[in-house]
């Protein structure tokens, strides 16, 4: 998933017993409560649909369920923060924020610096081509024009297979933008997260695509991130994640935005 930049900018307003976020000036989202007087802030960039948005300037998605229930789970109270991407882990690493969850693969690069918890989502990349095309695997996109959304884990597919200098890889600051220059004929190809393009190209009508699973692509976990030796947030967190594991919460929130097939 995302690996580098956004530009959503943070606000966060706390409203009695209620924790409040406010995004983009206006609009809120009920935040988590539970036992105990800590409360938690937890950075996310809200710009990466289904898994974090903003709808009527309120933040929610899958990964906001996913906490909020975690949280719940676990007897801790949060607060939210639409910090951006980058944001989200200088936040974590001033101390700013505590925990981070926005679609972020665990990788090993990323355990280096921050601890992560049981992986509560898997994902991989997809291929978006013409309906008509020939190509069936990434190595049959070889130089061609292909979009990705800037600093993810596609970003990387791409330059693994191309090179980090691929003159044919296009990078974008969000992935409607890839999209759109797909379907407008700027881009040969786009590459990003299953969970993401499909959800934005289940939008688009009157339009003639395919898109394909590269078995040679690597499965991505999504994990909960906090800096590394936050234990205290860290044991909350996954003992909130496995309660929601066993009781079915978390696939009744994967079925609300995935369907349960």
């Amino acid at each position: 998933m995302k690996l580098g930049k956004k530009w959503y900018t943070s606000l966060a307003l706390t409203v009695g017993m209620g924790l409040m976020l406010s995004a983009c000036g206006s609009g809120g989202q009920p935040a988590a409560t539970g036992s105990g007087d800590k409360v938690y802030v937890i950075g996310t960039d809200a710009a990466y649909p289904p898994f974090q948005m903003l709808e009527a300037d309120k933040i929610s998605g899958h990964d906001i369920d996913v906490m909020n229930a975690v949280a719940e789970a676990g007897g801790f109270k949060v607060e939210w923060k639409n910090t951006g991407w980058d944001p989200l882990f200088d936040g974590l690493d001033k101390g700013t924020v505590d925990i981070g969850i926005s679609s972020i693969t665990i990788t090993e690069k990323r355990k280096e610096k921050y601890d992560f918890s049981e992986p509560y989502f898997e994902a991989n990349q997809l291929i978006l081509v013409a309906e008509d095309s020939p190509v069936q695997t990434l190595a049959d996109l070889k130089g061609k024009k292909i979009g990705v959304q800037a600093a993810t884990t596609g970003e990387e597919v791409v330059k693994k297979a191309f090179g980090e200098t691929y003159e044919g890889l296009k990078g974008y600051d969000d992935m409607p933008s890839s999209v759109d220059d797909f379907f407008n004929g700027r881009v040969d190809a786009v590459v990003g997260d299953n969970g993401v393009l499909q959800y934005y190209v289940k939008k688009i009508q009157n339009k003639k695509f395919k898109l394909i699973k590269d078995d040679s692509f690597e499965k991505e976990f999504y994990g909960i991130m906090v800096k590394k030796g936050n234990t205290d947030a860290m044991t909350k967190i996954n003992d909130g994640l496995k309660k929601i594991k066993e009781n079915g919460k978390l696939q009744e929130i994967h079925d609300k935005y995935f369907g349960n097939k």
